[in-house]
């Protein structure tokens, strides 16, 4: 048996009978100065207590001085996330002779399951770990591209699958055999996932005998993403559902699955604290408090390099669990089905990187009966106010009237809309065209844009005037195709992405396309045939380019060293900076033109 000292964590969140077992099965190795201890990528056996010596931990993506993210030694533990996760990130270098205990892995998750305080603590480690590295390379000036281009195959656990037929009695055995927390369940027409608390419910709280099969309890509803996803789009996914595992698929099978530990554990931002706080919140002090930290969020996420795509993604997806749960606290159990809070703009289309105005509506069922309905709205608007939400200037709210309806009004005002098509009613279109539903029954919603793109898909009189707006403003080129530069700067919102992302959904409306996102569009649009793959690829990176230098210039804004938050001054921007700009904007001025020739806006 080795004498060891467990009077420290984490050993010491063990009881006596624990840390025996501890000292009976700890073995140990010796390694010399330069022994790689554990690779990156590979499975440890054991977790390694260091007796004597110096370890480096280290990460093989960089180089130099800052490859080394930590040292260990005489007391210290590594190899723990290995265990728990299936393989290492960093690899474990012997910086001295060092001689080291063995627990092996079998025993040390058998001890996790078995304390949960114990297994608790080498998770905030890892976190702990993200956030080191996170600030790490801010300093170092290095960015996230690595992580940001990670696919979803590159991170997804091997799936471990149970027929529908097999029992509550069989999974409960193969989750402690397989040390998973969940398990796939296999049925002849679809795959369903069930998790330790699915079974913990149906045993306790239903009372389901331990021979029931899996098939009457799995949830056979997944969300799920394809292997050659990136894998920050699972991370946004997760925060919008509130999940904590994707399901990876192709053709129809399952691949893998992907955990919210693994997918956090690529990125180095605190996203997934302000998801907590978020879910844990009990009033709308709480929401506030996880509302203040979103712009320090995107700071320390563009700070790293973060793609603006992945940006606006994640912060969409946090906005609106802070709106649904605001809704949750203040709107009636008896109308919850019976609405649908709707978000437009930007926020609609999942485009916005920092707090916007409010731009929201509400849809109500045919029929539904709600006296206190407007006061309730408005303490919702006062609400969203509190929390950093300013009223929109425009009156696009659900405290007005004018935007709140059943769904038999809405496709009213359509119509009314439709048949007006003056520039008024074009708005009102283009900005219920953007709508995502935030909160309540999305199939109401779900209504209203299929009968506005009913509507308006054919049309071509209309669609030759939805789409003029997109000539509004002047692209800043000269003559001769340089950059103009004016000392007040150019307003990158009106020469940039409004004239993108509206052309773009003129024609996804002409296509009767119901997707809200830009890229998403423009992806469509591929498929559909309307845009070539290149072209749509040029605007997409485009629209990257433009929100990365307005995203600079609001931070700059916020900071008090720029006066107007859109406008970029092009003398401040490098060399590189300026070709980029100068070329995108080619890009809009070559789509305009064909936006121009397809819906005649030269003869306007």
């Amino acid at each position: 048996m080795v004498d060891i000292d467990l009077s420290q964590p984490p050993f010491s969140l063990l009881d006596d009978a624990g840390q025996q077992r501890v000292r009976t099965h700890l073995g140990s190795a010796d390694f010399a100065q330069g022994d790689i201890i554990l690779e990156a990528g590979e499975a440890a056996e054991s977790l390694f207590v260091i007796a004597e010596g110096k370890v480096a931990e280290l990460d093989t993506s960089r180089r130099g001085d800052v490859e080394c993210i930590g040292r260990y030694t005489t007391g210290d533990l590594f190899g723990a996330i290995s265990l728990l996760h299936g393989q290492s990130r960093y690899r474990f270098r012997a910086d001295q002779p060092t001689h080291c205990h063995l627990l092996p892995r079998a025993e040390f998750l058998a001890l996790c399951d078995e304390y949960p305080a114990f297994a608790e603590s080498f998770r905030r480690s890892l976190a702990h770990k993200t956030r080191l590295l996170a600030a790490q390379r801010a300093a170092g000036g290095s960015v996230m591209a690595g992580a940001m281009l990670t696919r979803a195959r590159e991170c997804m656990r091997q799936p471990r699958k149970l027929p529908a037929e097999a029992s509550i009695h069989d999974a409960v055995a193969a989750l402690e055999a397989w040390h998973v927390d969940s398990l796939l369940v296999e049925r002849h027409d679809a795959v369903g996932m069930i998790t330790k608390t699915d079974l913990l419910n149906a045993l306790v709280l239903r009372q389901y005998p331990a021979d029931t099969p899996l098939a009457r309890i799995a949830n056979f509803t997944l969300i799920s993403m394809r292997p050659d996803q990136y894998l920050f789009e699972a991370l946004v996914t997760m925060t919008r559902h509130r999940i904590e595992r994707v399901v990876v698929m192709e053709d129809g099978a399952p691949l893998g699955v992907v955990e919210l530990t693994d997918a956090l554990s690529h990125f180095s931002s605190h996203s997934h604290v302000v998801s907590l706080q978020i879910e844990r919140a009990e009033d709308s002090r709480d929401l506030a408090e996880a509302s203040r930290q979103l712009p320090s969020l995107v700071r320390g996420l563009a700070a790293q390099g973060a793609k603006p795509r992945f940006i606006m993604a994640l912060l969409a997806a946090l906005n609106g669990r802070i709106m649904a749960r605001t809704w949750h606290f203040l709107i009636d159990p008896r109308y919850r089905t019976a609405s649908c809070l709707m978000v437009m703009g930007s926020e609609g289309r999942g485009e916005q990187v920092l707090k916007t105005d409010q731009d929201n509506g509400l849809v109500l069922e045919d029929g539904v009966s709600w006296p206190e309905c407007g006061a309730q709205m408005q303490a919702f608007s006062d609400a969203l106010l509190e929390l950093g939400y300013p009223p929109c200037p425009g009156g696009i709210m659900v405290s007005k009237p004018q935007w709140v309806g059943t769904v038999s009004q809405w496709c009213e005002r359509i119509e009314g809309w439709v048949q007006r098509g003056d520039a008024d009613a074009l708005m009102n279109l283009a900005i219920l065209l953007d709508a995502h539903a935030m909160a309540g029954n999305p199939v109401l919603l779900s209504r209203l844009r299929e009968t506005l793109l009913e509507r308006c898909s054919g049309n071509e009189i209309l669609l030759s005037h939805f789409a003029r707006p997109v000539l509004r403003f002047a692209t800043p080129l000269t003559l001769f195709g340089s950059l103009k530069k004016p000392r007040q700067g150019i307003d990158i919102k009106k020469a940039g992405i409004f004239p993108l992302v509206h052309g773009v959904r003129v024609m996804a409306l002409e296509r009767h396309i119901g997707l809200t996102s830009t890229l998403e569009r423009l992806d469509a649009l591929v498929a559909d045939g309307r845009l070539e793959a290149r072209f749509a690829d040029d605007l997409g990176e485009a629209l990257s380019l433009f929100t990365e230098l307005r995203l600079k210039q609001q931070l700059a804004h916020l900071d008090g060293l720029a006066d107007d938050p859109d406008r970029v001054v092009v003398q401040a921007l490098s060399s590189l900076e300026q070709d980029l700009l100068r070329e995108a904007l080619h890009i809009v001025k070559e789509f305009k033109q064909r936006l121009s020739h397809r819906y005649h806006l030269e003869y306007g």
